[in-house]
Formats: C-alpha cells, sequence, structure tokens
C-alpha cells in the first residue's frame, strides 16, 4: 500500500503524538515498523512528545552481593589488532625469576617454560623459561597457575550463583 496525503498526515500526527514505529504501522495497517521509520526520516520528522512512560528514568536494578567485575575495555579506533591498548592483569602469586632462567621468544623451546611474564610492549618482557614438566609448555609453578582441576571450576560457578 503506497503513501497517500491522508496516510503521511496520520502518520505526522500520530508521529508528534509519541505513539512508536510499532504502533503507527498497526494503526496505518498494510506497511512494516521499518516502513514507518524510513518515512519518518525521509520527512524528516524529530521532536515528537515523549510518552509518559519515557519521562521518567527507569531505576535501576540493584546489585548483587559483588561477584559480577565490570571489565573495562580499551576504546580503539580503527585496526584494533595492531592499537590494542593492553593492561596486563597482576599475576596470582608472584616469584622471583633468576636473570639467567628469563628467555625471550626466539630463546624458547619445547623445554622451556612458556608462561609470559610482563607487558608484551615492554622493553623488560620475557617467558619464564624453566624447565617443563611432563610435555606441558610451563613449569611445574606455572602449570599450577594455569590449569585448574574441573571439580574447582565448578565449585567456583556454584558460589557466584549465590
Amino acid at each position: 500500500m503506497g503513501w497517500t496525503d491522508e496516510r503521511v498526515e496520520l502518520l505526522k500526527k500520530l508521529w508528534s503524538d509519541g505513539l512508536s514505529a510499532s504502533q503507527i504501522a498497526a494503526e496505518l495497517g498494510g506497511i512494516t515498523r521499518n516502513a514507518v521509520i524510513g518515512k519518518v526520516h525521509r520527512l524528516g520528522l524529530s521532536g515528537r512528545a515523549k510518552s509518559p512512560s519515557s519521562a521518567a528514568p527507569r531505576p535501576r536494578k540493584a546489585r548483587s552481593s559483588g561477584h559480577m567485575l565490570r571489565v573495562s575495555r580499551p576504546a580503539v579506533r580503527g585496526n584494533t589488532a595492531l592499537a590494542y591498548e593492553y593492561e596486563p592483569e597482576p599475576e596470582p602469586e608472584l616469584i622471583e625469576i633468576p636473570n639467567e632462567q628469563r628467555k625471550t621468544l626466539l630463546q624458547l623451546n619445547e623445554h622451556t617454560c612458556r608462561w609470559p611474564v610482563g607487558d608484551p610492549g615492554a622493553q623488560d618482557f620475557f617467558f619464564c623459561g624453566g624447565d617443563t614438566t611432563n610435555d606441558q609448555p610451563y613449569c611445574s609453578f606455572h602449570c599450577r597457575v594455569a590449569y585448574q582441576p574441573a571439580t574447582d571450576r565448578r565449585r567456583e560457578k556454584r558460589s557466584f550463583r549465590g
């Protein structure tokens, strides 16, 4: 069904009365919500009356006991693969790694711990370099940090649910 002058006038009236695009589409009949939105944009309509429900802000839900943590995301535009702002997370337990044990990426092999330490973009970044255990990519200490038994993970999930 096309846009006649009468339908356009009714659209303008309903829009200024604050009806939603879905409500207007239902009132006019034979058109979709998207057709209403497109016509509103083509006509340049704006400044519609606020509905009583949208005039008062909705109250926010109370936060739960604080188990959820809001993670900040870096504000990067464009190619994020090259411009990612890395914020390293603190390691759960810090161990002192001797300078002679530390390795660069090119020094790693299948028998050295590949646990990264520090910010990859910094000059002092290195890998643990300790001896690996049982064909794992990490030393025994970093294996305990990286690999958690499934029973521990399930227990954590249950405690988060409250």
